[in-house]
């Protein structure tokens, strides 16, 4: 190569030389062979069109007792979402959501299968459906250029419950920007009947920036490489099931929840808090069916079937048991049971706020009054350039988020704290007195004897240095120098900055 050769056709070849590289049998293109030749007995069947529905709905169960044609028409769509509150996402998906559409078919069916590629999309896509039996699950005939569809045909061979994701290079990206969904081949005799059907995935996500960093994210490579995840989400979005998104039924009923990994990384410890599940279909097979399982394993790219049925009303808390992932990367949803208690069964009261966090209602109001706020300040930047006000208030409703899932399991909502465990920070002569002292607390951390309002305290305040950026720091600081009584101006970054960056 000239020594003068353009950086940008540098690139270009090298992009060349990596898709060459991984172009293998489970993606790329191969030639068009042309529709398939059906033998009379295929012929014959009946052609139905697919039921596809976003999660976390699921398409109906099939009734029917024969195999059919069964026509899938399935759309790549690269797409921005939130991906969290104030933060978002270029998504790479199957039908506009994380996860994907879900399919559901019977086993022998014979599936005629289109994968259409946007024309906004900049990338090819693929799809490996687990389900299939044949090269790259389908892969190898579906890589598809954007503006442009692919078509397969495929036999149903195996029931079970089954992953579909891309498999176009690099795989790790596509599927950790969301392209994964969950596919159903049913038994003949169908599965037995539930009275609610839920549909959840898990994955794994690479952002540039750090968990709860506001404006548009990109994928980190390196991150993912490491498999240091910055969010670990339930259908793809910090709150997807939380609040007024929660997953619904009532008491006495039968809940079944298709749940699967897409990663590309992770392996989920999926549990309910607060139920047991009365059966599990393992890895997603139909032959062997656990009953009382508390916590269930679930492989990335893998699967599972759960049954229980709700007996008593409250909210019941989906989580990845690897706890850290539910409360700190967002692997948290919700099951709202309505109905009446049956207090011989359970006799306490719904599920403390504090141990949800920032998915408390009070999180969730303070969320929906920050957008509220946002919504005046963009109003009044138009005509008032001075919007200082409203800027601390959207500040301190940010940092009332933060406080909700980091600080108020050791002081409270009401910033009083735990009489001689924990220190008030409501009308806090120390805290009040010394401000970057407060920045240095929060990021540095505080063990030892201190004396607030004339008590002593000897507890330990955990640094979160590595946890929350200065945004948040500020923002949190903002929100508890001014509450509870309390009175301050608005901290801002480049204050905690550069207490960040002091040296010792």
């Amino acid at each position: 190569m000239k020594k003068n050769t353009p950086p940008l056709i540098i690139g270009a070849l090298f992009s060349a030389s990596i898709f060459l590289i991984n172009l293998n049998a489970s993606e790329g293109p191969s030639d068009a062979k042309g529709p398939v030749i059906f033998p009379p007995e295929i012929v014959a069947l009946p052609i139905e069109q697919a039921i596809l529905t976003s999660p976390p709905r699921v398409p109906p169960p099939l009734t029917r007792k024969h195999s059919a044609r069964v026509v899938v028409n399935l759309e790549v769509r690269e797409v921005v979402m939130p991906i969290a509150d104030g933060t978002e996402y270029t998504f790479w998906t199957y039908g506009g959501t994380v996860p994907g559409s879900f399919i559901r078919i019977r086993e022998g069916d014979v599936v005629e299968f289109t994968l259409n590629n946007h024309p906004s999309s900049k990338l090819p896509h693929n799809i490996d459906l687990h389900a299939v039996t044949g090269p790259g699950g389908g892969a190898a005939s579906t890589f598809t250029a954007p503006g442009h569809g692919s078509k397969f045909t495929f036999k149903a061979l195996n029931r079970g419950l089954y992953v579909y994701h891309c498999a176009t290079a690099p795989v790790p990206m596509h599927i950790g920007n969301g392209m994964y969904g969950l596919i159903l081949v049913e038994p003949p005799e169908g599965l037995p009947p539930v009275d609610r059907e839920f549909y959840v995935m898990q994955g794994d996500f690479y952002t540039s920036g750090r968990f709860g960093e506001t404006g548009l994210q990109t994928f980190d490579m390196a991150k993912s490489i490491d498999e240091h995840p910055t969010y670990v989400l339930f259908n793809g979005a910090v709150g997807s099931l939380v609040g007024d998104k929660a997953l619904v039924a009532n008491v006495g009923e039968n809940v079944r929840i298709y749940f699967g990994v897409g990663g590309p990384n992770l392996t989920s410890s999926f549990h309910v808090i607060g139920e047991i599940f009365d059966k599990v279909w393992t890895e997603g097979g139909m032959k062997f069916v656990q009953e009382h399982v508390q916590t269930t394993l679930v492989p990335s790219g893998g699967s599972t079937i759960v049954d229980f049925k709700v007996d008593v009303p409250g909210t019941y808390v989906l989580v990845d048991h690897s706890l850290s992932r539910a409360f700190n990367k967002g692997a948290i949803g919700m099951l709202k049971v309505v109905g009446d208690e049956d207090r011989v069964i359970y006799s306490g009261k719904e599920i403390d706020a504090v141990y949800l966090g920032s998915q408390s209602e009070a999180g969730s109001e303070s969320s929906r009054r920050e957008a509220e706020l946002k919504a005046r300040i963009a109003a009044e930047i138009k005509s008032n350039p001075t919007i200082a006000g409203l800027t601390k208030e959207a500040q301190f409703e940010r940092g009332k988020q933060v406080y909700m899932g980091v600080c108020f399991a050791c002081h409270l909502p009401d910033g009083k704290g735990l009489p001689n465990v924990f220190p008030p920070l409501a009308a806090s002569d120390y805290m009040l007195a010394d401000r970057e002292r407060s920045v240095r607390i929060v990021l540095k951390g505080l063990s030892g004897p201190v004396t607030v309002n004339g008590t002593t305290y000897n507890s330990v305040m955990p640094p979160h240095e590595a946890a929350l950026t200065d945004q948040q720091v500020a923002d949190v600081l903002t929100y508890v120098f001014n509450s509870w009584g309390n009175s301050g101006d608005a901290f801002t970054a480049n204050n905690v900055k550069a207490i960040r960056n002091e040296r010792h």
